[in-house]
């Protein structure tokens, strides 16, 4: 099932423009993006559970995780367009759509960090270290564009 779920979410990471164009509504990008985010966050845990030295660090659990962080991490994008500002209650602040180059370039700035994961995630000392600069980008994107 791991194997399936990582497959499927490497093909569509590697085609957003696939996946928003598979939105009939936009109740299901809204539900996407959730889904994604629910999925990312789960396994940005795991890691800082490590980083935080409240469970074990494992470096082959840890890799893991940090993979699918950084595959995960490219799937919400696909899910800002119009008319998903509202719905379903989103937790999505209106600044998203009024500044776009803001949050494009916190996304992106998310992205560049994530990809730094996986191979800060074979040493436990480095692993803290690049999840705390990964943890900083999540912070300062939900701080300008997600309501609590």
């Amino acid at each position: 099932m791991k194997v399936l779920f990582a497959m499927v979410a490497t093909a569509a990471a590697l085609s957003p423009l696939a996946a928003q164009a598979q939105f009939a509504k936009p109740e299901d990008a809204i539900k996407y993006r959730q889904s994604a985010y629910t999925v990312l966050g789960n396994h940005f845990g795991r890691l800082g559970a490590m980083a935080n030295n409240r469970v074990p660090f494992d470096a082959k659990v840890a890799t893991e995780n940090a993979n699918l962080v950084a595959t995960l991490a490219k799937l919400p994008g696909a899910a800002f367009g119009a008319g998903t500002e509202t719905g379903l209650n989103t937790r999505a602040k209106p600044e998203i759509w009024r500044d776009s180059a803001k949050f494009q370039a916190a996304y992106e700035k998310m992205l560049v960090e994530t990809a730094k994961l996986p191979a800060a995630a074979a040493d436990a000392a480095t692993l803290k270290t690049q999840f705390a600069a990964t943890g900083a980008t999540c912070k300062g994107c939900h701080d300008d564009f997600r309501r609590d």
